[in-house]
């Protein structure tokens, strides 16, 4: 007996990782041994002394347990939310430039009008956020990727230094722009753990190192380029080192207007001479500059 069910359905071309997210946020340091074995366990996002704890399905008893065997641990809230909601929108495929970055889960035909026309010189990167911010769509990854391209395409960079690197996007957009060593930063165990997985999807583990450690104590490492997406705060210590001018090339974003004029100050009481300035409606600022060497 035929059943009759209409035609069949094709493949759904977009489905993002999780449906839900169940995020437990906990005053403290919680102990991810405790946690890692579970199937629905995603990550543990650390800030200063509290943790936020990441489920795709919820995880009462979980947390209770946790909870009962680290006492010094404070249940302060708990929320439930669609993965795009927590992304602020969906993750799709984008162009910005020569790159075009596409999530793991969205199929290579299933190309978004928004992603714009291909370029024969097109850069593909696969780009899976997790629950790490950084998805490449706001505004200042956007500038970076085009600060990138625009040094890149006039001078070899040989060696980089990522600053506060997230989900990675920008050392890997270095690496497959011809980069042979990159190293990419974060304070952040879950934006490290993220990163070094976009690094191992797009097969750049020979030229992509993820370290876990501060800014401050990495920003003298050598490179001939320096990207710093990056809290104000930090990015004016790093402009107080020595080892921020010691670069040939900078590139600097996540500036607020109030703070990219105090940059701007900066870099004109030093050796550093803006090449080229992005900006947001008039909102975010990114620079591409250089240092005058000996």
């Amino acid at each position: 007996m035929t059943e009759m069910n209409g035609p069949a359905r094709p493949t759904p071309a977009y489905r993002p990782p999780y449906d839900e997210l169940f995020i437990y946020y906990l005053e403290g340091r919680v102990a991810e041994s405790a946690l890692t074995e579970l199937p629905a366990y995603i990550g543990t996002w650390e800030e200063e002394e509290s943790s936020f704890v990441f489920f795709s399905t919820a995880a009462e008893a979980v947390i209770d347990g946790v909870l009962q065997s680290q006492p010094s641990l404070t249940l302060i809230d708990r929320y439930q939310m669609r993965y795009e909601d927590w992304q602020g929108g969906r993750v799709a495929a984008f162009r910005s430039g020569r790159f075009h970055v596409q999530p793991p889960w969205e199929s290579a035909g299933a190309e978004r009008p928004a992603a714009g026309p291909r370029r024969v010189d097109e850069i593909a990167l696969t780009l899976d956020p997790g629950v790490v911010f950084g998805t490449g769509t706001h505004p200042t990854t956007r500038d970076c990727l085009a600060a990138l391209e625009t040094l890149y395409g006039n001078t070899p960079i040989e060696i980089v230094l990522d600053l506060g690197t997230g989900t990675g996007i920008l050392a890997i957009a270095a690496a497959l722009s011809g980069s042979r060593r990159v190293v990419a930063v974060d304070f952040n165990r879950l934006a490290v753990q993220t990163a070094r997985h976009n690094i191992h999807l797009n097969r750049v583990g020979d030229r992509v190192l993820p370290v876990q450690g501060r800014a401050e104590q990495l920003v003298a490492s050598p490179a001939d380029l320096v990207v710093a997406n990056i809290h104000y705060d930090v990015m004016q210590w790093l402009l107080q080192h020595p080892g921020f001018w010691e670069k040939r090339y900078w590139i600097l974003s996540g500036l607020l207007r109030s703070q990219a004029r105090e940059v701007e100050n900066l870099i004109d009481g030093r050796r550093g001479r803006i090449v080229k300035r992005w900006t947001h409606d008039h909102i975010w600022h990114t620079y591409l500059g250089t240092n005058v060497l000996d």
